[in-house]
């Protein structure tokens, strides 16, 4: 059974920011699918599909990796 995480993410405006997101969520052990919907204006919302549910501190350390930063609510 698969575990979807929401998140959202400020500073991503091109195609570049997706990679680097898409590539350092991906990273994480368990982590099977990154769906990014570009908002190059505002907060990008992330859907990660994974085996298991996700360490809140490993995806924040993926996307401040990337260089970005997670919306907080």
């Amino acid at each position: 059974m698969s575990t979807t995480t929401n998140i959202d993410v400020t500073g991503m405006t091109c195609g570049h920011c997706v990679s680097a997101v898409t590539s350092e969520l991906s990273a994480i052990p368990g982590v099977t699918a990154v769906e990014v919907d570009l908002k190059p204006e505002g907060v990008t919302p992330v859907v990660i599909t994974s085996e298991s549910p996700l360490d809140p501190t490993a995806v924040a350390a993926a996307v401040d990796e990337a260089g970005y930063e997670l919306e907080q609510a």
